[in-house]
């Protein structure tokens, strides 16, 4: 028995819309600037690099192992309740990480407490909403509707935040960061799902037939790896560019625009990608992507380093940062159902978190050991090459599925 097709949506359009994006807006838009911290707060605090990379390491893992039983919970009991709980933790977590004045405090507010409330307000739970409200014939290009809304929200917040702390400093920034993260609570009314308990008795199978027959399926682990790499390469850039670049001698103002035009140029990469994903091979389109990564990040490196080689990198890099998104997500959709959806793309996305914990981790040990991020950015070069390749066998057919034995 094949997956069966989704049902009409039972949330209005405009608003599924509207309440997704403005949730990953400030989600993803207060997340992307975390490497504006990393000086001033090891600075501060006089701390190594690679204590704040660890911090932010523990954060990643745990938005990915935590997003796994977050994505359960809003499968059974709708996103609703998941998005209230972890935009209070939201707020939680980056007051905890203003004032926290340890090592061990700053893991655990930056890292535990921050981890899990982007487990709740990111793209697994976002997407299970939409996957089960919106056609498969409109699906893809809704989940790149939602993934541009979080790289406008990247473009929108980093020179922000890179304001915040110039005006207020570094502490009174994350206060407001906090507040602003409170937003995601009255957003999350509009994505309530009356029909929820229809969805759940039309499910095939229980969470753990799910779970295993996702993980037997070769197309399900080449995705995983490739998403792997997609975190290692995202989140070291992320993290440790604006650093990069100031060692270079650059100024900080090349960071942060640097930072934000890799958010206004990835609108258009995400929407192009999640549009595409309705006429075009899914695996292809990340095939592509990977390889392009590597063809850009190779360049980078080759050619003199200056504020303009850094702009026209991250408008490139940009097209191309969270373009992985929408067909990753749409491809698990096409092949397992909506069900579980947010559950199984919790999985993939913890494959992105582990690779997340090593990019932005490695970032910071090397450049502890060795005083350069070389090693690392030839790493993200090779492993970009490799993530293309595991891409080009995936199948995004529907799974045949043997009836259940009642």
């Amino acid at each position: 028995m094949s997956v069966s097709a989704t049902r009409p949506a039972t949330i209005p359009l405009f608003r599924l819309l509207l309440c997704s994006a403005l949730i990953v807006t400030v989600s993803m838009g207060v997340r992307h600037g975390f490497g504006l911290w990393l000086q001033p707060i090891t600075q501060a605090q006089d701390w190594s690099r690679e204590t704040f990379a660890m911090a932010l390491a523990i954060q990643n893992i745990t938005w990915g192992l935590v997003g796994i039983f977050s994505g359960m919970l809003a499968d059974r009991f709708g996103a609703f309740r998941v998005l209230i709980g972890c935009g209070t933790l939201y707020a939680l977590g980056l007051l905890g990480m203003a004032f926290a004045d340890t090592p061990l405090s700053f893991a655990l507010t930056t890292g535990v407490l921050i981890g899990m409330a982007q487990a709740g307000t990111t793209y697994p739970v976002i997407y299970g909403v939409i996957g089960r409200n919106i056609s498969a014939d409109r699906r893809s290009w809704a989940m790149g509707v939602a993934a541009a809304a979080g790289s406008f929200g990247q473009f929108l917040m980093v020179p922000v935040e890179g304001r915040l702390i110039l005006e207020l400093g570094w502490q009174q920034a994350l206060v407001v960061l906090g507040l602003c993260s409170l937003l995601i609570l009255p957003l999350a009314w509009g994505l309530r799902e009356s029909a929820l308990g229809h969805v759940t008795s039309l499910r095939q199978q229980t969470i753990a037939q799910a779970v295993r027959e996702a993980f037997a399926y070769r197309s399900f682990q080449w995705l995983m790896a490739g998403y792997f790499v997609c975190g290692f390469q995202v989140v070291f850039i992320g993290v440790h560019m604006p650093s990069y670049l100031k060692d270079q001698g650059l100024s900080p103002e090349v960071a942060s625009y640097a930072l934000a035009l890799i958010g206004l140029f990835n609108v258009v990469g995400t929407y192009a990608a999640g549009a595409l994903g309705q006429r075009m091979s899914k695996p292809r389109i990340l095939s592509a992507i990977y390889f392009l990564r590597a063809v850009a990040i190779t360049i980078f490196l080759l050619v003199p380093l200056s504020p303009a080689s850094v702009y026209v990198f991250s408008a490139f890099m940009g097209l191309l940062w969270l373009s992985t998104v929408p067909p990753t997500s749409a491809v698990i959709a096409q092949i397992f159902g909506v069900a579980h959806l947010s559950m199984l793309a919790g999985f993939a996305f913890f494959s992105h978190q582990i690779g997340s914990f090593m990019g932005v981790w490695l970032g910071g040990l090397l450049y502890d050991r060795t005083g350069s991020y070389d090693v690392v950015w030839w790493w993200c070069i090779a492993l970009g090459i490799f993530a293309g390749l595991a891409n080009l066998p995936v199948r995004e057919a529907p799974i045949n599925r043997q009836p259940l034995a009642a």
